[in-house]
């Protein structure tokens, strides 16, 4: 049986050799046209090869720029899916890594990609403008190492995350990492996780009450427990972010280690039996809990595991697993009074925390928007090989951690992280962002959120000193689009890319998102109050951040001051940076961030247009945005679900009533007339099916008007609060891509 430690240390395992030879010949097949697209799409997701967004070459230098490499190397085959580059993902089970592995994959992004390593939210790498031709010996050399990209896309179990601080926290129940990795064992390739409807997304936590593994926001999260004296696990299952956020039920308070994988196999055979299989919006296993109930969701869990067959890894991988400790390379000692570098003791602060074991820290390396070159990377693998051993951990934050580094070394490693260009202050703090690619590389990126986060760090990052401790600790995350790729419902300050029209014209946006919690696990997402300018996300932050100084009481958190503001406050703190300026008085805001070019949603871009400045749509979904901000009123304010879904309601009728009305002025005000009349001229022939919603959000419309009746829980009510949002936001692009093609029409007709 494949170990734990072996897999730890590198030995490659001859089904990953096996099954990367079939994926190559695969490759070939495709190359010669013997292999459909659609099919082979699933086979390079389930290798972790993405496609990648283009529409960017003639982007500025800036905060969002890579340069595009292999400039001279020719695409192979016609009407491929690998016409240029992609990304490729690289799975690491809660993170975990070490010197070696990250030296082979430093020199796969050298002679592979662009010479960047950029850290996921899921603690995985990626690697942007990969040729898929070149992926097979990518992942036969990461495989050698014990590194694997099987599952890391696709309708599978994605990689599972952990505590980065899991076997050094001080509040910790016990060591998660070794379970997270038994389940990784366990999962990958298992014909019980092979058909799904959408991606499973599992998380491990040490601790109860800390942000940790934030496995509320997940699919499946296992949080540490002992009782009486016996390991185990609280079980929630159907969490998650995306458009819709849901939090996690718990299925199980305490279930033994040995039930884990059990467990887990259950879980993932009712999920696959009883997912949504038609329409893939509602495929994720939060809807199926939603739908069934947990208690109903339970009984067939436990059903489930009467039927599984025994396995011996049910207690083959969990029995006897290693405990952190002894990892230390070196002794520890106190730093004492030796000589600190200039900007060490400020990286101390922000950067260095203890941990459990007596004489020893934890050292975070901030990476600004999660990236590291192959040459910085070789030079960390040699600095965790000399001080900190074979632990290193990437983190959710898009941060590397060194474990078990002993105090006396701390000026040494301050100073040869420098060298290597490592050793920037700030980590954990509000110029720590977080953020997606975006518009980068991303074909669903809509505004450019890397672009933001580099302005924002560079706003952020010299007031460090100055800051109020509680402002410094608040957290900034960042998403190009409505998916939460860059987990924006969790942050104190979150933002979500996407457009407004103006002037004929498109606008680069952010939905501002305020009082996310990380704490007890991701307990509490954040709410939407408005959209802004992209050029003005910035100065945001900083109306935010001057008025909670001013107006906050003794102790109180941004996150509790947002709750005691509730949405119409904060929304007026807000509403006076909404404004567009006409093209003619600032034509910056029509550009986005790191980008020489006007604004265009892709493909579907908008030209300069000779119409009103404010179109008929435009004033129509006014009604509709008006309607969702008194329905979140309703249920922050007022506590009264019933009447936050009858206004959620009403935004959707308006917003669709919007769109009718540019092609049908007479449409009436009669739900009834204006859903059929919308599913007739939008739903039905696809012109709501932009490329970023995909149809979801009209469906969301659909089921409302079919039970439209107020459910008055308080749960189901947010969430229909948030569909009208996002509804809302579907119905903009909807209108930019319709404008877009009447542009293009009246281009053509021009030219003859």
């Amino acid at each position: 049986m494949t170990t734990w430690s072996s897999l730890l240390d590198g030995q490659m395992r001859p089904e990953w050799s096996e099954q990367i030879d079939r994926f190559e010949a695969q490759i070939g097949l495709r190359l010669q046209g013997k292999l459909d697209e659609k099919v082979f799409a699933e086979t390079r997701l389930r290798r972790g090869a993405y496609g990648q967004r283009y529409d960017n070459g003639e982007r500025a230098d800036g905060y969002a720029t890579r340069q595009l490499p292999f400039a001279d190397k020719p695409t192979k085959g016609p009407d491929t899916a690998w016409d240029a580059p992609g990304m490729q993902r690289i799975k690491l089970p809660f993170g975990g890594l070490t010197p070696e592995q990250l030296e082979v994959i430093a020199d796969c992004a050298e002679e592979y990609s662009d010479e960047i390593l950029h850290v996921t939210t899921r603690q995985d790498f990626q690697l942007h403008y990969v040729h898929i031709e070149d992926t097979p010996d990518l992942m036969r050399r990461l495989a050698a190492v014990g590194v694997t990209t099987q599952e890391a896309c696709g309708n599978s179990i994605r990689n599972i995350t952990a505590c980065p601080l899991a076997g050094v926290c001080h509040t910790e129940t016990f060591d998660v990492a070794p379970y997270a990795q038994a389940m990784m064992e366990f999962l990958l390739g298992h014909p019980d996780v092979q058909d799904f409807g959408r991606k499973f997304k599992p998380a491990f936590s040490g601790c109860e009450h800390e942000a940790c593994g934030l496995v509320q926001m997940h699919d499946g999260g296992f949080i540490a427990r002992i009782e009486n004296g016996k390991r185990g696990f609280k079980v929630v299952v159907g969490g998650g972010l995306g458009t819709v956020p849901y939090q996690a039920q718990v299925l199980s308070e305490f279930t033994p280690v040995e039930d884990l994988l059990v467990e887990m196999q259950a879980i993932a055979r009712v999920f696959a039996r009883l997912g949504e299989r038609k329409n893939r919006n509602r495929a994720r296993i939060k809807f199926l809990v939603a739908k069934l109930g947990i208690e109903e969701f339970r009984r067939l869990v436990a059903e489930e595991r009467k039927t599984i067959p025994a396995d011996p890894r049910h207690r083959g991988l969990v029995d006897n697993l290693p405990v952190t400790q002894g990892e230390a390379v070196r002794p520890a000692a106190s730093l004492n009074g030796a000589a600190r570098p200039a900007g060490f003791d400020t990286w101390n602060v922000t950067n260095v925390r203890s941990q459990r074991q007596p004489g020893y820290r934890v050292v975070t390396l901030h990476l600004p928007l999660g990236d590291l070159t192959s040459a910085q990377a070789r030079g960390l693998a040699d600095i965790a090989r000399k001080y900190s051993g074979d632990r290193m951990r990437t983190t959710v934050d898009q941060n590397i951690v060194l474990r078990f580094i002993s105090d006396a070394d701390l000026v040494a490693v301050y100073t040869e992280l420098q060298a290597i260009g490592l050793a920037a202050a700030g980590a954990n703090t509000i110029a720590d962002i977080t953020a997606c690619p975006g518009t980068d590389t991303c074909k669903l990126g809509i505004a450019s959120s890397r672009g933001l986060a580099g302005v924002l760090r560079e706003q952020l990052a010299p007031r460090a000193e100055q800051q109020d401790d509680a402002v410094k600790s608040m957290s900034i995350k960042i998403s190009g689009c409505f998916n939460s790729c860059g987990q924006h419902h969790l942050a104190d300050i979150g933002f979500y890319g996407n457009s407004r029209g103006m002037d004929g014209r498109r606008v680069p946006h952010f939905q501002v998102i305020l009082g996310g919690q990380r704490t007890e696990n991701a307990a509490k997402y954040g709410m939407a109050v408005g959209a802004v300018p992209s050029k003005n996300a910035p100065k945001v932050v900083d109306a935010l951040t001057d008025a909670y100084l001013a107006g906050r009481e003794d102790g109180e958190s941004f996150q509790d001051w947002s709750l005691r503001l509730g949405k119409r406050g904060l929304k007026a703190l807000v509403e006076p940076l909404m404004d567009i300026p006409t093209f003619k008085d600032d034509q910056d805001f029509y550009i986005d961030f790191g980008d020489a070019r006007l604004f265009t949603m892709g493909d579907h871009g908008v030209g300069e247009c000779a119409g009103e400045v404010v179109s008929l749509f435009g004033i129509e979904v006014m009604k509709a945005e008006s309607a969702v901000f008194d329905a979140q009123l309703a249920l922050d304010e007022d506590h009264n679900p019933a009447k936050a879904e009858s206004r959620a309601y009403a935004a959707m009728i308006a917003a669709a009533r919007a769109l009718v009305r540019t092609e049908f002025i007479d449409v009436t005000e009669d739900p009834q007339q204006v859903v059929a009349e919308w599913k007739a001229r939008f739903f039905d022939t696809q012109k709501f099916f932009d490329r970023f919603a995909g149809g979801k959000f009209g469906q969301y419309l659909l089921d409302f008007h079919a039970d439209p009746t107020p459910s008055e829980d308080p749960t189901i009510a947010a969430q229909r609060v948030e569909e009208a949002q996002l509804f809302i936001e579907a119905a903009h692009a909807c209108d930019a891509k319709l404008e877009a093609e009447k542009t293009a029409i009246k281009v053509t007709a021009g030219r003859k």
